[in-house]
């Protein structure tokens, strides 16, 4: 197989283009705390899900950073954790969620 910089950005080592996956652990967390922050909109569980969702954001981000499959994933790890920090620093709500 040629390397092109398309091989390289998108398909993983076995050759298959890779741009989403099945969601992980720290994936399906940070949905369920973020949906469970919705039914508990104030109060300690909320803060508690709040740090559980950020917590596993953070971690996807940082997997996919320096694990991910190929170039874009590991782009899209970068621009997640960027955009986590971002959020958490300067105190952004995107869409009821805290990211």
């Amino acid at each position: 197989m040629q390397n092109t910089l398309f091989d390289k950005i998108f398909r993983d080592s076995d050759g298959n283009i890779v741009i989403a996956q099945m969601p992980n652990l720290p994936i399906i967390l940070w949905v369920t705390a973020s949906l469970l922050k919705l039914v508990f909109p104030t109060g300690e569980i909320n803060t508690g899900l709040d740090a559980l969702a950020f917590g596993s954001l953070f971690t996807w981000a940082w997997l996919e950073l320096f694990q991910g499959v190929n170039y874009f994933r590991r782009a899209l790890g970068l621009g997640v954790l960027i955009a986590v920090m971002v959020s958490r620093t300067v105190g952004i709500d995107v869409l009821g969620f805290s990211l």
